[in-house]
Protein backbone atom coordinates (compact mmCIF):
# COMPACT_ATOMS: atom_id res chain seq x y z
CA UNK A 1 0.00 0.00 0.00
CA UNK A 2 1.36 3.73 -1.08
CA UNK A 3 2.68 5.51 1.71
CA UNK A 4 0.44 8.70 2.11
CA UNK A 5 1.40 12.51 2.28
CA UNK A 6 0.76 14.08 5.29
CA UNK A 7 0.81 18.14 5.71
CA UNK A 8 -0.10 20.47 8.83
CA UNK A 9 -4.21 20.25 7.37
CA UNK A 10 -3.98 17.15 8.24
CA UNK A 11 -2.55 17.60 12.47
CA UNK A 12 -5.28 17.86 14.76
CA UNK A 13 -4.59 19.79 18.11
CA UNK A 14 -6.78 18.81 21.21
CA UNK A 15 -7.89 21.79 22.76
CA UNK A 16 -6.76 22.98 26.44
CA UNK A 17 -9.40 21.46 28.91
CA UNK A 18 -8.52 25.04 31.03
CA UNK A 19 -8.96 28.23 29.13
CA UNK A 20 -7.09 29.74 31.65
CA UNK A 21 -4.15 28.18 34.89
CA UNK A 22 -5.88 27.11 38.13
CA UNK A 23 -5.54 28.81 40.99
CA UNK A 24 -5.31 28.35 44.66
CA UNK A 25 -7.15 31.88 44.86
CA UNK A 26 -10.35 31.97 46.72
CA UNK A 27 -12.59 35.42 46.36
CA UNK A 28 -12.74 37.30 49.17
CA UNK A 29 -16.14 38.46 49.19
CA UNK A 30 -15.77 41.95 51.10
CA UNK A 31 -19.60 42.45 50.20
CA UNK A 32 -20.96 39.55 52.26
CA UNK A 33 -22.98 40.11 54.89
CA UNK A 34 -23.32 38.99 58.16
CA UNK A 35 -25.78 36.62 59.32
CA UNK A 36 -27.17 34.39 62.11
CA UNK A 37 -27.95 30.63 61.87
CA UNK A 38 -31.34 29.79 63.21
CA UNK A 39 -31.76 26.16 61.55
CA UNK A 40 -29.84 23.53 59.79
CA UNK A 41 -31.66 21.28 57.46
CA UNK A 42 -30.23 18.69 55.12
CA UNK A 43 -27.43 21.23 53.74
CA UNK A 44 -29.48 23.88 53.79
CA UNK A 45 -29.11 26.86 56.30
CA UNK A 46 -31.54 29.48 57.65
CA UNK A 47 -30.12 32.68 58.58
CA UNK A 48 -31.25 35.64 60.34
CA UNK A 49 -29.95 38.85 57.76
CA UNK A 50 -31.02 42.36 59.20
CA UNK A 51 -34.26 40.85 60.01
CA UNK A 52 -34.90 38.87 56.82
CA UNK A 53 -34.98 34.69 57.29
CA UNK A 54 -32.91 33.73 54.40
CA UNK A 55 -31.79 30.10 53.04
CA UNK A 56 -28.43 29.20 51.99
CA UNK A 57 -26.49 26.65 51.07
CA UNK A 58 -22.35 26.58 51.72
CA UNK A 59 -20.33 27.49 49.56
CA UNK A 60 -17.49 25.04 48.07
CA UNK A 61 -14.47 26.96 49.70
CA UNK A 62 -15.46 26.08 53.04
CA UNK A 63 -14.84 22.38 52.36
CA UNK A 64 -15.78 20.32 55.36
CA UNK A 65 -15.99 22.96 57.79
CA UNK A 66 -18.95 22.09 59.51
CA UNK A 67 -22.30 24.96 59.80
CA UNK A 68 -24.25 24.94 63.11
CA UNK A 69 -27.17 26.82 65.01
CA UNK A 70 -25.60 29.66 66.50
CA UNK A 71 -22.62 30.60 63.78
CA UNK A 72 -22.38 34.13 62.37
CA UNK A 73 -22.03 33.24 58.95
CA UNK A 74 -21.23 35.62 56.40
CA UNK A 75 -24.11 35.49 52.94
CA UNK A 76 -23.53 35.91 49.35
CA UNK A 77 -26.01 35.91 46.85
CA UNK A 78 -29.96 36.55 47.16
CA UNK A 79 -30.36 37.51 50.60
CA UNK A 80 -33.88 38.74 49.76
CA UNK A 81 -35.31 35.87 51.62
CA UNK A 82 -37.89 35.22 48.60
CA UNK A 83 -39.51 31.69 48.13
CA UNK A 84 -36.99 29.46 46.23
CA UNK A 85 -34.20 32.11 46.34
CA UNK A 86 -31.11 30.60 47.73
CA UNK A 87 -27.52 32.23 49.36
CA UNK A 88 -24.42 30.82 49.68
CA UNK A 89 -22.44 31.18 53.23
CA UNK A 90 -18.71 31.87 52.45
CA UNK A 91 -17.77 32.01 56.03
CA UNK A 92 -17.79 31.72 59.64
CA UNK A 93 -16.78 33.98 62.16
CA UNK A 94 -14.50 32.55 64.83
CA UNK A 95 -16.78 30.67 67.71
CA UNK A 96 -16.54 30.33 71.60
CA UNK A 97 -18.94 28.82 73.37
CA UNK A 98 -19.36 25.29 71.34
CA UNK A 99 -21.56 22.60 73.03
CA UNK A 100 -19.80 19.56 71.91
CA UNK A 101 -20.46 15.97 71.91
CA UNK A 102 -18.95 12.27 71.35
CA UNK A 103 -20.86 9.17 69.65
CA UNK A 104 -20.02 7.83 73.10
CA UNK A 105 -17.67 7.17 76.03
CA UNK A 106 -15.35 5.21 73.85
CA UNK A 107 -15.25 7.16 70.14
CA UNK A 108 -12.97 10.36 70.84
CA UNK A 109 -14.43 11.66 67.28
CA UNK A 110 -16.80 14.52 68.01
CA UNK A 111 -18.98 17.02 66.50
CA UNK A 112 -20.39 20.48 67.27
CA UNK A 113 -24.17 20.49 68.72
CA UNK A 114 -24.47 24.24 68.60
CA UNK A 115 -21.89 27.92 68.72
CA UNK A 116 -21.38 31.02 70.35
CA UNK A 117 -23.77 29.92 73.40
CA UNK A 118 -23.91 31.38 76.48
CA UNK A 119 -25.63 29.59 78.74
CA UNK A 120 -26.27 25.29 78.78
CA UNK A 121 -30.04 25.20 80.09
CA UNK A 122 -29.86 21.24 81.36
CA UNK A 123 -34.17 20.48 81.67
CA UNK A 124 -34.63 17.58 83.68
CA UNK A 125 -37.88 16.32 85.37
CA UNK A 126 -38.50 14.61 88.70
CA UNK A 127 -40.41 12.31 87.63
CA UNK A 128 -41.82 11.02 84.76
CA UNK A 129 -38.96 10.57 83.56
CA UNK A 130 -37.09 10.63 86.98
CA UNK A 131 -34.27 12.71 87.42
CA UNK A 132 -31.06 10.92 86.56
CA UNK A 133 -28.24 12.62 88.36
CA UNK A 134 -25.46 10.77 85.92
CA UNK A 135 -26.73 12.41 82.94
CA UNK A 136 -26.96 15.81 84.69
CA UNK A 137 -23.65 15.53 85.86
CA UNK A 138 -22.13 14.79 82.52
CA UNK A 139 -23.87 17.74 80.98
CA UNK A 140 -22.28 19.99 83.36
CA UNK A 141 -18.64 18.57 82.38
CA UNK A 142 -19.80 19.35 78.98
CA UNK A 143 -20.60 23.07 80.19
CA UNK A 144 -17.16 23.48 82.06
CA UNK A 145 -15.33 22.18 78.78
CA UNK A 146 -16.96 24.83 76.97
CA UNK A 147 -16.70 27.32 78.99
CA UNK A 148 -20.57 27.58 79.29
CA UNK A 149 -22.56 28.44 81.82
CA UNK A 150 -24.91 25.45 83.20
CA UNK A 151 -28.24 25.97 84.85
CA UNK A 152 -30.40 22.90 86.07
CA UNK A 153 -34.29 23.45 85.33
CA UNK A 154 -36.72 20.91 87.14
CA UNK A 155 -39.67 20.79 85.44
CA UNK A 156 -42.74 18.82 86.70
CA UNK A 157 -41.95 19.96 90.16
CA UNK A 158 -45.54 20.06 91.35
CA UNK A 159 -46.21 15.74 90.89
CA UNK A 160 -42.87 15.29 93.78
CA UNK A 161 -42.10 18.52 95.36
CA UNK A 162 -40.58 16.65 98.20
CA UNK A 163 -37.72 15.97 95.39
CA UNK A 164 -36.74 19.68 95.16
CA UNK A 165 -34.79 19.45 98.36
CA UNK A 166 -32.97 16.47 97.29
CA UNK A 167 -31.60 17.80 93.98
CA UNK A 168 -30.52 20.86 95.69
CA UNK A 169 -28.72 19.25 98.14
CA UNK A 170 -26.95 16.89 95.86
CA UNK A 171 -25.38 19.69 94.05
CA UNK A 172 -25.30 22.16 96.62
CA UNK A 173 -21.12 22.40 96.64
CA UNK A 174 -21.34 23.23 92.65
CA UNK A 175 -22.08 26.89 91.86
CA UNK A 176 -24.81 25.86 90.08
CA UNK A 177 -28.08 27.61 89.56
CA UNK A 178 -31.20 25.86 89.47
CA UNK A 179 -34.93 26.64 88.71
CA UNK A 180 -37.89 25.06 89.36
CA UNK A 181 -40.51 25.26 87.04
CA UNK A 182 -44.59 24.18 87.42
CA UNK A 183 -47.46 24.21 84.94
CA UNK A 184 -49.60 26.81 86.40
CA UNK A 185 -46.67 28.93 87.37
CA UNK A 186 -45.38 32.17 85.14
CA UNK A 187 -42.05 31.34 83.97
CA UNK A 188 -40.39 35.09 84.88
CA UNK A 189 -37.40 33.67 87.33
CA UNK A 190 -36.24 31.98 84.19
CA UNK A 191 -36.62 34.39 81.21
CA UNK A 192 -34.79 37.09 83.65
CA UNK A 193 -32.03 34.62 83.54
CA UNK A 194 -32.22 34.04 80.03
CA UNK A 195 -32.73 37.81 78.62
CA UNK A 196 -30.38 39.08 76.31
CA UNK A 197 -27.87 35.43 76.32
CA UNK A 198 -28.04 32.99 74.06
CA UNK A 199 -28.99 29.95 75.52
CA UNK A 200 -29.18 26.06 74.65
CA UNK A 201 -31.86 23.71 76.26
CA UNK A 202 -30.79 20.20 76.34
CA UNK A 203 -31.96 17.08 77.98
CA UNK A 204 -33.57 13.84 77.59
CA UNK A 205 -36.88 13.45 75.70
CA UNK A 206 -40.22 13.56 77.55
CA UNK A 207 -38.82 15.70 80.29
CA UNK A 208 -41.17 19.02 79.35
CA UNK A 209 -38.37 20.76 77.11
CA UNK A 210 -40.87 21.52 74.28
CA UNK A 211 -43.33 22.57 76.61
CA UNK A 212 -41.22 24.50 78.32
CA UNK A 213 -40.09 26.16 74.81
CA UNK A 214 -43.48 26.54 73.92
CA UNK A 215 -44.24 28.87 76.78
CA UNK A 216 -41.31 30.54 77.17
CA UNK A 217 -41.94 31.79 72.78
CA UNK A 218 -45.17 32.17 72.05
CA UNK A 219 -45.97 30.71 68.60
CA UNK A 220 -43.01 28.68 68.91
CA UNK A 221 -44.98 25.74 67.56
CA UNK A 222 -42.55 23.11 68.97
CA UNK A 223 -44.05 19.36 68.81
CA UNK A 224 -45.09 18.45 72.11
CA UNK A 225 -45.58 14.43 72.84
CA UNK A 226 -46.59 12.23 75.46
CA UNK A 227 -44.74 10.15 77.66
CA UNK A 228 -44.15 6.28 77.18
CA UNK A 229 -45.58 3.85 79.75
CA UNK A 230 -41.85 2.79 80.37
CA UNK A 231 -40.96 6.42 81.33
CA UNK A 232 -39.03 7.42 78.58
CA UNK A 233 -40.53 10.21 75.96
CA UNK A 234 -40.54 10.24 72.45
CA UNK A 235 -38.91 12.34 70.42
CA UNK A 236 -40.78 15.25 69.42
CA UNK A 237 -38.26 17.73 68.56
CA UNK A 238 -36.58 16.13 65.45
CA UNK A 239 -34.04 19.46 65.14
CA UNK A 240 -32.16 22.02 66.53
CA UNK A 241 -33.39 25.84 66.27
CA UNK A 242 -33.04 29.12 67.21
CA UNK A 243 -35.95 30.95 69.03
CA UNK A 244 -36.23 34.61 69.42
CA UNK A 245 -37.24 35.75 73.26
CA UNK A 246 -39.65 38.06 73.69
CA UNK A 247 -37.64 40.03 75.91
CA UNK A 248 -34.33 39.80 74.07
CA UNK A 249 -31.83 36.89 73.75
CA UNK A 250 -32.10 33.67 72.39
CA UNK A 251 -33.02 30.20 73.67
CA UNK A 252 -31.42 27.13 71.30
CA UNK A 253 -33.84 23.72 71.25
CA UNK A 254 -32.16 20.45 70.50
CA UNK A 255 -33.73 17.33 69.90
CA UNK A 256 -34.06 15.29 73.33
CA UNK A 257 -31.42 12.28 73.76
CA UNK A 258 -30.81 9.26 75.70
CA UNK A 259 -26.97 9.67 75.93
CA UNK A 260 -24.10 12.41 76.61
CA UNK A 261 -20.72 10.74 75.28
CA UNK A 262 -17.51 12.83 77.14
CA UNK A 263 -14.76 10.84 75.49
CA UNK A 264 -13.26 14.52 73.55
CA UNK A 265 -13.21 15.89 77.42
CA UNK A 266 -9.64 15.95 79.57
CA UNK A 267 -9.38 16.60 83.19
CA UNK A 268 -7.39 19.93 82.36
CA UNK A 269 -10.39 20.57 80.48
CA UNK A 270 -12.52 20.64 83.24
CA UNK A 271 -10.11 22.73 85.26
CA UNK A 272 -11.18 26.29 83.06
CA UNK A 273 -14.19 25.86 85.31
CA UNK A 274 -12.41 25.94 88.27
CA UNK A 275 -10.04 28.61 87.64
CA UNK A 276 -8.39 29.37 91.40
CA UNK A 277 -7.62 25.48 91.54
CA UNK A 278 -6.48 25.54 87.86
CA UNK A 279 -3.43 28.19 89.19
CA UNK A 280 -2.47 25.74 91.63
CA UNK A 281 -2.83 22.74 89.18
CA UNK A 282 0.19 24.54 87.25
CA UNK A 283 2.40 22.85 90.04
CA UNK A 284 1.23 19.60 88.96
CA UNK A 285 3.70 16.66 87.68
CA UNK A 286 2.97 15.96 83.61
CA UNK A 287 -0.29 13.88 82.64
CA UNK A 288 -1.34 14.66 86.30
CA UNK A 289 -5.32 12.77 86.75
CA UNK A 290 -5.71 15.65 89.58
CA UNK A 291 -6.93 12.64 91.76
CA UNK A 292 -6.13 11.82 95.33
CA UNK A 293 -5.17 7.87 94.78
CA UNK A 294 -1.96 9.14 92.55
CA UNK A 295 -0.36 10.93 95.66
CA UNK A 296 1.71 13.87 94.47
CA UNK A 297 -1.34 15.94 92.73
CA UNK A 298 -0.41 19.55 93.56
CA UNK A 299 -3.89 20.52 94.68
CA UNK A 300 -3.54 18.02 97.77
CA UNK A 301 -0.30 19.68 98.65
CA UNK A 302 -2.21 23.07 98.84
CA UNK A 303 -5.36 22.62 100.32
CA UNK A 304 -5.94 21.07 103.18
CA UNK A 305 -9.59 19.81 104.72
CA UNK A 306 -9.87 22.77 106.19
CA UNK A 307 -9.17 25.59 103.91
CA UNK A 308 -11.21 27.52 101.96
CA UNK A 309 -10.66 25.21 98.76
CA UNK A 310 -11.73 22.74 100.30
CA UNK A 311 -15.15 22.58 99.21
CA UNK A 312 -14.13 23.46 95.72
CA UNK A 313 -11.42 20.67 95.18
CA UNK A 314 -14.46 18.12 96.32
CA UNK A 315 -16.78 19.58 93.63
CA UNK A 316 -14.17 19.41 91.12
CA UNK A 317 -13.14 16.13 91.54
CA UNK A 318 -16.47 15.18 91.91
CA UNK A 319 -16.69 16.28 88.20
CA UNK A 320 -13.82 14.02 87.56
CA UNK A 321 -15.82 10.66 88.39
CA UNK A 322 -18.90 11.68 86.53
CA UNK A 323 -16.36 12.14 83.44
CA UNK A 324 -14.40 8.71 84.50
CA UNK A 325 -17.91 6.96 84.94
CA UNK A 326 -19.08 4.94 82.02
CA UNK A 327 -22.14 4.63 84.54
CA UNK A 328 -25.81 3.11 83.64
CA UNK A 329 -27.59 6.50 84.53
CA UNK A 330 -27.89 7.58 80.82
Amino acid sequence: MPSREYDEEDVRVRPARRSRPRTKIRPKHADAEEGFVTAVDRGRYTCLVDGTAVTAMKARELGRQSIVVGDRAALVGDLSGREGTLARVVRIAPRHGELRRSADDENASERVVVANVDRLVIVASLVDPPLRYGFVDRCLVAAYDAGVAPVLCLTKTDLAPELVAEAESYYSQLELTMVTTEPDEPLDALLELLAGEENVFFGHSGVGKSTLINRLVPGAGRAVGEVRSIGKGSHTSTSTVALELPGGGWVIDTPGVRSFGLAHVTPDSILKAFPELKAIAEDCPRGCTHTPEIGDCALDAAIGPDDALAGRLASFRRVLASLAEADGKN
